[in-house]
């Protein structure tokens, strides 16, 4: 299934961005230092609800697939470390969750949105992934993610990548 939104482009993450260290629920990590050829940098609204554990098990699902392309996943959201540790564990996530509480890098990529729930309007993440290189190099963008088949439509455009 394709998403709606998917991009490609080449835009630039700050450096101050890049080597900014970010809490997750291992040990805190910055983008720059990601040693890998791509890095999947998926925003999600919250840990453990519905669609966002089902993104998180099929990125994990791939996730040795991805590494063999090495290709670096790293979730995002607003929740504390606190709660990315619970989910983590209770998923068996083997990749990192940022704590972007203080929203920085949902600022950055622009994934903060005014959604309407139970009729009334509340800021959250809009589901969205990149696919970014550990210079800061953004590769490709989707918005407005559906869940279903989103994971394996970000590693077919990895291997597209890898062909290019």
């Amino acid at each position: 299934m394709t998403n709606p939104i998917t991009t490609p482009i080449s835009a630039t993450i700050s450096t101050e961005l890049m080597h900014t260290e970010f809490l997750t629920q291992a040990d805190p990590i910055s983008l720059h230092c990601v040693q890998s050829k791509f890095i999947v940098l998926y925003f999600y609204p919250r840990d453990s609800t519905p669609g966002c554990t089902i993104e998180a098990s099929d990125f994990a699902e791939l996730y040795p697939m991805f590494i063999e392309k090495n290709t670096a996943i790293i979730g995002i959201s607003r929740d504390p470390v606190k709660s990315h540790l619970k989910f983590a564990e209770k998923y068996n996530l083997p990749f990192s969750l940022i704590a972007d509480i203080e929203e920085q890098l949902c600022q950055a990529f622009n994934v903060m949105r005014l959604k309407n729930m139970y009729g009334k309007q509340v800021r959250g993440i809009e589901r969205s992934s990149f696919i970014i290189t550990p210079s800061g190099m953004i590769l490709k963008e989707w918005r407005k993610v559906k869940v279903e088949g989103h994971a394996h439509d970000v590693y077919q455009s990895i291997l597209d990548l890898i062909d290019l």
